[in-house]
Parts: structure tokens; sequence; C-alpha cells
């Protein structure tokens, strides 16, 4: 059900008072719980101070106990109480005798990633929600490789931190000051990197002289800075940076589908703004949520553009653009559209389809195998780039496909299903209760095991790594729970129609009991 206010602005004020009290006062925290990539919460019981410092000192523990003496990058995005949180992290992993990078300006989630990578930090906390409600904090770990830590390290931080949490009198903590009068804190220009190696991966002397007009909204995000020196570097006189508001209550964004302020570029009701300049004088739009892992695109031809659709579009530039496909994968999600998947068989490569979450692409991104690795709620990345997803870097190489084919983008993906066939695709949020979230976990592949048929169509197979997915003759549907929210999603894709597209989500909405 689409909320009444959706896509307008909202009216009601966040009290930004009473939620810092909540960060410093809060009474029972909830545990720590790492969801695919990190602990999140609404600022209070599900993410305080006492948070951040457990965290922090968990991470501590864990680079002692392994020998990692590196340097930390420590930062966050542009949301309510990320500066705070990011310096309470420098104070901790700073009295534990860590050297730690924090940066005067807030950090992209690619940008940990990139500067990881690029050796000058051996890991990160990152204060963000990504594009979760103003009212929510979070911190991610990344480790060496750059990219979101997976289950086995996770979970380590997670026994620790809570541990802290139960016991803070064994979190080390220093004053900012102290912890700087010991050279253990440094500041760092984390733009000027970013910006030269994206020149080498994006060609701006194309974007430059195609002159597209376009129009970018960072959405109150971290990009801003990046963008401005994008801009200026590259002479990107056909760019235009239309928005430099940063407020931590968003109230600039119009509401989502349920009526919350949710900064996601993939949504159509947060990304009006987008919509109305590219019906008046853009031709192409780009922005990324406020940590800037993801991407959103809108053109004069095809409105806003569906994430998977870009994908598609993406995929099939950069195979044009590879010498060489030996060995070569695009890697996708389970949710994300099987289109990928005709696009790869026809230049002869292979599909990498993972669980949801980025942290399965890692290793993939850094063994150099993915000419793309993406998923449906609009991230990305390629190998020899970041392990993170990276909405900078997609909205980029959108503005290049554009300017180098002269086309819009949603012309580039209809003549892909001219090829490969249209598929019809949604995804559906349930939102249930913490029963039936209990109650769905406990299903795996054998409760299926007589199902036939789904919507007149064969089952070919189940799969139950992540949530359940039902494959079958020219159509699939995947229901999986969300490890942040309340919610249930259902993913359903066909290359049937839409007609037979709203079979499968009756038929599946029965059998998983939605």
């Amino acid at each position: 059900m689409i909320h009444e206010n959706a896509g307008k602005l909202p009216t009601k004020t966040i009290d930004t008072d009473a939620l810092i009290s909540a960060f410093y006062g809060a009474k029972n925290p909830k545990p720590v719980k790492f969801g695919t990539s990190g602990h999140r919460g609404e600022l209070g019981d599900g993410f305080c101070q006492m948070h951040a410092l457990s965290i922090a000192q968990a991470v501590a523990k864990m680079h002692k106990e392994d020998n990692i003496t590196g340097k930390i990058l420590v930062g966050g995005d542009t949301r309510l109480m990320s500066k705070e949180t990011a310096q309470l992290c420098a104070q901790v992993l700073t009295a534990n005798g860590f050297k730690v990078i924090l940066p005067s300006i807030p950090v992209p989630t690619p940008v940990f990633s990139f500067e990881i990578l690029s050796k000058r930090a051996c890991a990160c906390l990152n204060g963000t929600a990504s594009h979760n409600p103003p009212q929510d904090m979070g911190l991610k770990y990344n480790g060496a490789d750059g990219g979101p830590a997976g289950s086995e390290i996770t979970s380590r931080i997670e026994k620790y931190a809570n541990y802290f949490l139960n016991n803070p009198n064994e979190i080390k903590q220093i004053s900012l000051e102290e912890a700087k009068q010991k050279g253990l804190i440094e500041n760092a220009d984390i733009v000027t990197p970013y910006v030269k190696a994206l020149g080498k991966k994006i060609d701006f002397k194309l974007i430059r002289d195609a002159k597209v007009k376009t129009a970018i909204h960072p959405l109150g995000g971290t990009t801003l800075p990046f963008w401005k020196t994008i801009k200026q570097k590259y002479k990107l006189d056909n760019l235009d940076i239309v928005s430099h508001d940063i407020d931590p209550t968003f109230k600039f964004i119009p509401l989502d589908h349920d009526g919350k302020t949710r900064m996601d570029p993939s949504s159509p009701y947060p990304m009006a703004p987008l919509l109305k300049l590219v019906e008046n004088a853009y031709q192409f739009a780009g922005a990324c949520d406020p940590d800037g892992d993801r991407f959103g695109s809108a053109t004069q031809k095809g409105g806003l553009i569906v994430p998977n659709h870009a994908l598609c579009v993406m995929a099939d530039y950069l195979i044009r653009r590879q010498k060489d496909l030996k060995g070569k994968q695009i890697g996708r999600t389970l949710g994300t559209t099987m289109l990928l998947d005709k696009i790869a068989e026809a230049n002869k490569i292979t599909i990498d389809e993972v669980n949801v979450g980025f942290k399965y692409f890692v290793k993939g991104l850094t063994e150099g195998k993915y000419i793309l690795s993406g998923e449906e709620s609009a991230g990305m990345s390629v190998s020899n780039w970041t392990t993170e997803k990276d909405g900078m870097f997609a909205v980029c190489l959108l503005l290049e496909i554009t300017s180098a084919t002269g086309q819009d983008i949603a012309g580039l993906y209809k003549q892909l299903t001219l090829i490969h066939g249209e598929p019809s695709y949604t995804r559906i949020d349930n939102t249930v209760t913490e029963e039936s979230k209990v109650r769905f976990s406990k299903y795996s592949a054998d409760d299926f095991k007589d199902l036939q048929t789904l919507a007149g169509e064969k089952v070919l197979k189940i799969r139950a790594t992540d949530g359940i997915k039902i494959y079958l003759e020219n159509s699939w549907v995947l229901a999986r729970k969300s490890g942040t929210e309340p919610i249930i999603k259902l993913y359903a894709e066909t290359f049937k129609g839409p007609e037979h597209l709203q079979k499968i989500i009756t038929e599946s909405s029965k059998l998983f009991g939605f």
C-alpha cells in the first residue's frame, strides 16, 4: 500500500534534541547485531553511545588478537550523530594504542574501501545507516580487502561488542586531544586521491566533449565535495550540482512509499526532484544516497531508471569495452534481474549468483573476475576498483555511456530487451511481526520439495541459502527477510509478461503465508 503522502515533503519536524539525548542516555541498549554488513538501529536503544564504544573496543580486541597494527580509517556520513560516533570510535581505538585517520569531512562508503585498497589504512569503522530514515544510525567494519566484513568477522565483532556492552568498565577511552598529543590521530585528504583515480576509470574527456546537460543531486550526503571536485578537475561545464543542502533531518527529501523519509535513490518517491530535473532542462540526472554507495539516475525519455535496467546497460557496455572476456563473470545477487544472465550467455561469459549483500562479491572483485557486480537495490562496482558498491562510479559510468552512445539509457535498455526478451519484475516489502520473521527463518528447501509447479510453470530447483528462491522455466520468485527492518521481501521476475508476474505474486504469497 502506498502512503498518501508518498512523494511529498515531510510536514513533521524531527526532534533532533530528543534523538541526541537518546543517543547519550539510552537505558536499555539492544544487543549488537550485524546485518548484511553492519549494526543499525534507531538512535536510542537501537544505536547509542554504548554501541559505538563497544563496537570500537571489539575491533581493537580483534586487531590485537590478529596482530593487525595498521592505521584504522574512522568516519561517517552526514546523518545525525555520525560525526560523534566516529569521534567516540577514535577515542577508543587510540586508547588501545592504534593509530587512527579521522578525516575532517564526511566519508562516502566507497571511499573507505578505496583508501584501504590504496594501503593508506588497514581497516575502517564507518558510521552510517545508509539510506535508512534519519532517526537511524549504525556502524560498519571493513577489513584489509576493503569490502564489507564477512560473517566470520562480524560474528566475532558482534560477540566481543556484546561482552563490552555488558562490561563497560573494560572499555578503554581517551580524549581526542590526548590522542592528538600522542600522535595517534591524523587528518587526511580523502577527496583528491579518489577523484584522480576515478579519472582513470571514467572517460571524463568524452563526457566533457559530448556536453550532455547533466544534473547531480547529492541528496544531502557525503558525495557533495567529491562532485564539486569532479566538476572542477575535469572541467565539466555541462554538469550542475543542483543541491548543496546538508541537513541531518533530510527534510528536503520527499517521503518514500511508506510515508517515511528514506534517502533511497532507487525509489521514485524520494527521487521526485530528479524527475522534475529531467522534465525540464536536463538530459540526465544522477544521485547517490547519503553514504554514497547506491546510485540513482533519471533521463528525459525514461524518467527514473530502474536499477536493474541500469545494471543491464552498464554490463553490456562494459562487456563491449572488455578486450579479453576469458574467465570473466557478471556477479549478481539472488534478487537481481536474470536479464543479466541472458546478456552474459550471449557473450559466452558466466553468471555468479550470490546471496544478498555486497560482501559476497568481495572475493571475485579482488581476484579480478567481475566485469560488473550488481544488486537490484542500486549497488554496483567492478574489478580493480572498490570492493564496496560505489554510487559515484555508477552515476559517472551511466553518464559516460550516454555520452559515448548519444542515446538515452532507457532506449539502450529497450534495445537489450528486443534482443533477449523483456522481463517483468517486482519487489514487494511485506511488513511483518517478529514472530512471522522467526517462523519464516525456519523454512528450508525441504519444506518445498513436493512443489511441482507454480503459476503454471515447472519448478526447476529451489535455493535456500538466503531466504527461499524458486526457479521456474521462464521465471523465479524469492522471499527473504530484511536484516535491519521488520520486513519480508518478495521478489519476482518473469519473461512471460505482467499478468504472469501477478500470478506468481498471488500464488507465492499464499505459499509463504503473507
